[in-house]
């Protein structure tokens, strides 16, 4: 029986190990935020009902070692190979073996350890054997306690790169323009940079370096001697993290383009949500909000009451301080009601939110780049990738890739584009859904459902996450789109390729890297 238990014991160890790397795939995916890994854990676990089955039965035995050491066998081979579908190496998120992740890796592992040892000097090989089922049906959380514990490591070490950013920040001098919300930062970063750069010497940061480290990464690796403006996107998934960014940015123009659901599973309200965006605004000589968004327009009438100066850009009326309005002929810029001009543009080459070229107009005229240099312009602005790029594909139709994008006032947008695409072909929506949307996500999902039904030919749901919302979301409709279903992107793709010819059109509404279920 010892070595009946010894053998169900590495198969343990061998089960969390595998595990482990699992579920620190996740965890770097969603930023080494402590309790992801749960988090996700339990969508797995539920996402199937083969995933249900095989976490219950793993349950059952690691009840059973209590009893019947060997019975954790059984338990290790589920674990081992469980959640389906969660692949170790994955297919779009792989692993990578970065310094933080090694320093969580054996956090993790000393953890895990601890309680195995505890149990061996408490029991001997049964008492390691009782502890080891426990942690490897527990490895979840084990995880997020090494997030938890090496955090404030974590910090330190990214202070020296701060510091570092703060030094260059003092040397080069730049105007920081500060820009965040919900969602349209990244996009707007991209307009500002295009406008100012016309006059002024600009950097913008890169990708998403949106945070703390990506910032300071953007700094010191970007901020050459003689920039003139920084424009510095930042992102937040709580309270504190804008405001400690612009305590050492030090934003002379801050931005904020909307208030929205993106994120809401972690900021848990749309307040909460605003009250950490405004951080932004508490430093800055200037604001810029988007007015169309009714929660950024009375945050507008505090500031301005402060003695705060506020610029309200809008996207619909001409009576903001800056507004960038639909025209027959193409789109118009207005400042505080008086026309500026107009840009004749065909409507499917104006860009989709309006509000974010006003917002990036409105720091560009605070910068003094004339308004007419920022009209010329503005017929050029870049398409950021991923986000409702138009192009054909070899078969002829046409592709509107908004893979980047996952919120519902961008899903809109997206809908509205496609509707103007192929008006005799058929037009199909692939999409999972958007995710991170709180309690409102299932709803969300099966309202973008019924409304891309009445747009659609065909509609395409991408993995599990928001299947049952969304097939329910588009029956809910008057207009009966077909159906399909596909596991993975991939799949998706082949269907498109198979069953759309030229005069046809497709939206890929956003896209989850496979760490989701």
């Amino acid at each position: 029986m010892r070595a009946l238990d010894a053998v169900a014991l590495a198969a343990l160890c061998v089960a969390m190990l595998l595990a482990g790397l699992r579920w620190l795939r996740v965890a770097q995916r969603e930023h080494y935020l402590a309790g992801a890994a749960s988090r996700f854990a339990a969508r797995w676990w539920r996402s199937s009902p083969l995933n249900l089955a095989a976490v219950s039965l793993a349950a059952a035995g690691a009840g059973l070692v209590f009893v019947w050491g060997p019975a954790s066998l059984g338990e290790a081979v589920l674990l081992a190979v469980g959640p389906f579908g969660l692949g170790l190496k994955g297919r779009t998120s792989r692993l990578a073996w970065t310094r933080r992740l090694a320093t969580v890796a054996c956090a993790a592992g000393g953890i895990a350890a601890i309680a195995v040892g505890a149990g061996a000097t408490g029991g001997g090989l049964g008492g390691s054997l009782r502890a080891a089922a426990v942690v490897a049906l527990l490895v979840p959380l084990v995880l997020d306690a090494a997030l938890f514990v090496t955090r404030p490591l974590e910090g330190v070490l990214a202070g020296r790169f701060v510091r570092r950013a703060v030094s260059r920040l003092e040397r080069v001098r730049p105007v920081v323009v500060a820009v965040t919300g919900s969602y349209g930062k990244t996009t707007t970063k991209g307009y500002i940079a295009h406008f100012t750069s016309s006059r002024l010497a600009t950097v913008a940061s890169p990708a998403s370096y949106n945070n703390r480290a990506g910032l300071a990464r953007t700094v010191n690796e970007h901020l050459m001697e003689g920039t003139e403006v920084l424009v510095a996107e930042m992102g937040s998934y709580g309270p504190g993290e804008i405001a400690e960014m612009c305590s050492w940015m030090s934003p002379r123009i801050s931005v904020i383009t909307a208030i929205g659901p993106a994120h809401l599973e972690r900021f848990r309200s749309l307040g909460r949500t605003l009250a950490a965006k405004a951080e932004i605004a508490a430093s800055a000589e200037v604001v810029v909000l988007n007015v169309d968004d009714e929660r950024l327009a009375r945050l507008a009438e505090r500031l301005a009451a402060s003695g705060k100066k506020v610029v309200g850009a809008s996207g619909r009326s001409d009576a903001a301080g800056v507004a960038v309005v639909p025209a027959e002929e193409g789109i118009e810029l207005c400042l505080a009601g008086r026309r500026c001009g107009v840009v004749a543009l065909e409507a499917s080459d104006r860009p989709t939110a309006l509000s974010n070229v006003a917002c990036a107009a409105a720091v560009a005229l605070e910068l003094e780049v004339p308004a007419e240099e920022v009209l010329t312009r503005i017929p050029t602005l870049p398409v950021p990738p991923n986000r409702l790029q138009r192009y054909a594909a070899d078969g002829g139709y046409v592709v509107l890739d908004d893979t980047f994008n996952s919120n519902p006032a961008g899903a809109k947008l997206a809908l509205g584009r496609l509707r103007q695409e192929a008006p005799l072909g058929r037009r199909v929506v692939v999409t999972p859904g958007m995710v991170e949307l709180g309690p409102t996500q299932f709803e969300e999902n099966a309202s973008f459902a019924e409304a891309a039904a009445l747009v659609a030919s065909d509609i395409v749901v991408v993995a599990r996450t928001n299947r049952r919302a969304l097939v329910e979301g588009a029956r809910r409709s008057s207009t009966a789109a077909q159906l399909h279903t596909a596991e993975h992107l991939d799949q998706a793709v082949e269907w498109v390729r198979s069953h759309l010819a030229a005069g046809d059109a497709v939206l890929y509404e956003n896209d989850l890297p496979d760490h989701y279920p």
